[in-house]
């Protein structure tokens, strides 16, 4: 049997076929053939892709001859015999994207309560949503920045992300308020082959505690942390003493929030004395420029959303190991965004906003 030559793919096709590959949405059909492609650009033979792929080496001899012949465009489906269909997909789409009436009580279309509207089948009016990628069932937020010194702040803070200056250290700070110390009503049961950690859905509450963080910028290190029972002016004041203490003799500047306690009277007193120490402000409804976020997002998965808190003191513990082993392994984050690639959100034609995906 003849040995089949390596298929000649050009470098635009093949990060074309990797991009199918790698998609989540593309048709398994159209996954498969890009990687019979992939394979055979690699010189794998048509016996070896089949048994890779378990396919059958003439499904492997087809597509390889549909690509050398058609390119890309050969990998797509060809048009089936048969009727043609009666589903006028115009009216299928302008429909969704009206939405639903009002008798129907409903906020969104479903593919059965449309088909039910349309005298069509849920399969077809399935089919169109997914070929002109409407999908009444997602939903996503977001929030408007109406701060009137956006552009100021963001320059501000985004500047000392890339251009931190010479011989101080910058921090960011925030607190993570309402950590609960939860207790499960039965031991959790642990993970087994084939079987996922499975705990009850009840629990008991022993309390919560505030956790306040300092990230410094140039280590990715949790630099100071504490956790208090509230989150007042009085704790913030604190927690500010300590990261100062933590970074003495220095030039200190600190992304903060907009949270009312971060700009108390007594706070300003105390800055007013201590001129080596800056407070920058990231604007109104936009915290995500605050680098710790993303820390608490990961001690939040990490450590705190599973586990068992028999008290508040148990919590507090449990937080200070995670720090603690954390600063053994963390990397600075890299910020990468420019100021005025973010500012480019806020310009009249688009609306200023952060967009928050659930």
């Amino acid at each position: 049997m003849p040995v089949a030559l390596p298929l000649v793919v050009s470098d635009a096709d093949r990060e074309v076929l990797r991009s199918w590959v790698r998609s989540p949405s593309s048709p398994s059909g159209l996954v498969t053939r890009a990687r019979i492609v992939l394979l055979a650009s690699e010189g794998a033979s048509n016996t070896e892709i089949a048994r890779r792929l378990e396919l059958s080496r003439q499904t492997v001899v087809t597509w390889r001859g549909r690509y050398r012949s058609a390119g890309l465009a050969g990998l797509e489906d060809r048009p089936r015999s048969g009727r043609p269909g009666t589903v006028d997909e115009a009216e299928v789409v302008v429909r969704t994207l009206e939405g639903p009436p009002g008798k129907l009580g409903v906020t969104h279309w479903s593919s059965r309560l449309l088909a039910a509207e349309l005298r069509l089948s849920n399969v077809a009016v399935a089919k169109v949503w997914r070929k002109w990628k409407i999908q009444p069932w997602r939903s996503e937020t977001f929030k408007f920045s109406t701060d009137p010194e956006l552009e100021a702040k963001v320059r501000d803070v985004v500047g000392l992300y890339l251009a931190p200056p010479e011989k101080a250290v910058v921090v960011c700070v925030d607190e993570k308020s309402q950590i609960q110390a939860l207790d499960r009503t039965a031991p959790m049961l642990p993970v087994r082959p084939g079987l996922a950690e499975r705990r009850t859905h009840d629990y008991v509450r022993h309390g919560t505690t505030t956790l306040f963080a300092a990230l410094e910028l140039a280590t990715g290190k949790i630099t100071a942390d504490a956790c208090y029972d509230r989150h007042r002016n009085d704790e913030f004041l604190r927690f500010l003493k300590q990261v100062a203490k933590a970074h003495p003799r220095v030039k200190l500047h600190v992304v903060a929030d907009n949270y009312a306690t971060h700009k108390h009277a007594r706070v300003k007193a105390w800055l007013a004395k201590n001129p080596r120490i800056t407070l920058h402000f990231t604007p109104t409804s936009c915290s995500w420029l605050n680098l710790v976020e993303i820390f608490f997002g990961i001690i939040t998965r990490q450590a705190i959303r599973r586990g068992t808190f028999t008290s508040v003191t148990d919590l507090t513990d449990a937080i200070r190991r995670y720090i603690d082993a954390y600063n053994d392994r963390c990397q600075p984050f890299t910020w990468t965004k420019t100021a005025d690639e973010i500012l480019e959100h806020a310009t009249p034609k688009r609306p200023r906003t952060s967009f928050t995906r659930h």
